[in-house]
Formats: structure tokens, C-alpha cells, sequence
């Protein structure tokens, strides 16, 4: 009998992700190479036959686990808690911006620090809160040998893979950040048994069927 496996994938590319617009829980839809991308790695991923599908009720998440729900037959379940950070005062500013309205803060998210915070914004503890119980749940609603889809956010994710994990947060600045409508893979060594990192920053490569890591 085999574990669980639970995928972590981060939704495509939107317009403000291609300008570096912090997004937040801005409700920012695919852009066409967003569309593009869920749209090519969805067949793949229903290759492993999923039996569940969650997502982030985002629009950009929503509209990349849609290909995922054609692809496979399944209906995913919305859940808020797998929202990408709030960040706050910041939602809407390109870089530039921010370092200019909040220059502090700038440099503390710069160097990969957990002291971002500007009016109305999350910290990484925040985030762990709501990410932990529901990435667990979703695992724990696998059957052995079962695989899982997530559908979630770029920073959200990382906190949510390291909590999973038990690897202390400060770890986050050694990952790289995962690109849009690439996955981390979760494994189960057995039934029960704690999880493993089996891939990272994964996505569907140029040759048909291929999968690279980076």
C-alpha cells in the first residue's frame, strides 16, 4: 500500500504578475499566457489521476483549476484559507512603488524578512494559520495511495510546503519562488507516515509529456 501524494500548484500568469504588481487578494484574472499555461499543464496533471481538486477562490486560481476540473471530471472545492497573502496597503503597487510609499518595509521584504508589514497586511504566521489546517485537511481526506491537487498562490504556497514539511520558515529565502502553473509534489513514504519533498518549481516542459525541475 502506497502514501498519499498532495500537489501544490501555483495558478498562471496574470497581467499584474508580469509587471510585478503585488496582487494580494486583488481578485486579478489569467492573463492570456496565463490561459495558455493552466490550459497545458491541465492534461498532463489528469494523468496522475487526481481523486480531489482545491483551490484558492481567487479568480486567477479559480480559472486555472477550471482546466484541471475538465480535464479530469472533478469539481474543486473553494477554500479562502489557500488565498495568497494579504499584503495590505501595498495591493496594487508595482515595486517601485512600494519602496517609494514604504521604504522600510521595502528593504525588510528585499532581504526576505518577515517584517513586511504595512497597513492591513499578513504576516508569514498569519498565513501558516489558515495554510497549515487547510493543506492538511485536504491530505488527510486522501485515501492511501491517492493524490491531491492544490490550487494556491505563489508566497502562500511556500509557507504552506514549509509548515507541511516542519521546516522553519526562515528556510524560505533558500527557495526559490515556484513560477506560475508550476507545482511542488508531496509524497508519503507509507500510510501515515510523514511527508516528503519529491519535487519542486516543477512544470510541463517543452517536449510533450516532459516535466522539468528547476
Amino acid at each position: 500500500m502506497t502514501g498519499r501524494r498532495l500537489l501544490l500548484l501555483r495558478h498562471g500568469r496574470t497581467a499584474w504578475n508580469s509587471i510585478g504588481r503585488a496582487q494580494g487578494h486583488a481578485d486579478v484574472e489569467l492573463d492570456e499566457v496565463g490561459q495558455q499555461q493552466a490550459a497545458s499543464v491541465a492534461p498532463y496533471l489528469a494523468e496522475l489521476r487526481p481523486a480531489a481538486l482545491w483551490s484558492s477562490d481567487l479568480a486567477r486560481a479559480r480559472q486555472t483549476c477550471a482546466y484541471l476540473e475538465r480535464a479530469t471530471g472533478l469539481s474543486a472545492k473553494l477554500d479562502a484559507r489557500l488565498r495568497e497573502f494579504d499584503v495590505g496597503a501595498r495591493q496594487g503597487m508595482t515595486a517601485e512603488q512600494f519602496e517609494e510609499a514604504f521604504p522600510r518595509a521595502f528593504l525588510a521584504w528585499r532581504a526576505g524578512e518577515d517584517i513586511v508589514r504595512v497597513p492591513g497586511s499578513e504576516g508569514v504566521a498569519e498565513v501558516a494559520e489558515r495554510m497549515a489546517p487547510a493543506l492538511t485537511e485536504s491530505l488527510e481526506s486522501l485515501a492511501p495511495g491517492e493524490t491531491g491537487i492544490v490550487v494556491t498562490h505563489g508566497a502562500s504556497l511556500k509557507v504552506g510546503l514549509l509548515t507541511l514539511l516542519g521546516w522553519p520558515q526562515s528556510q524560505a529565502a533558500d527557495l526559490r519562488g515556484v513560477d506560475n502553473c508550476a507545482w511542488v509534489t508531496l509524497v508519503e513514504t507509507a500510510p501515515g507516515a510523514g511527508l516528503r519533498l519529491a519535487g519542486y518549481n516543477q512544470r510541463v516542459g517543452p517536449v510533450r509529456g516532459g516535466v522539468v525541475d528547476l
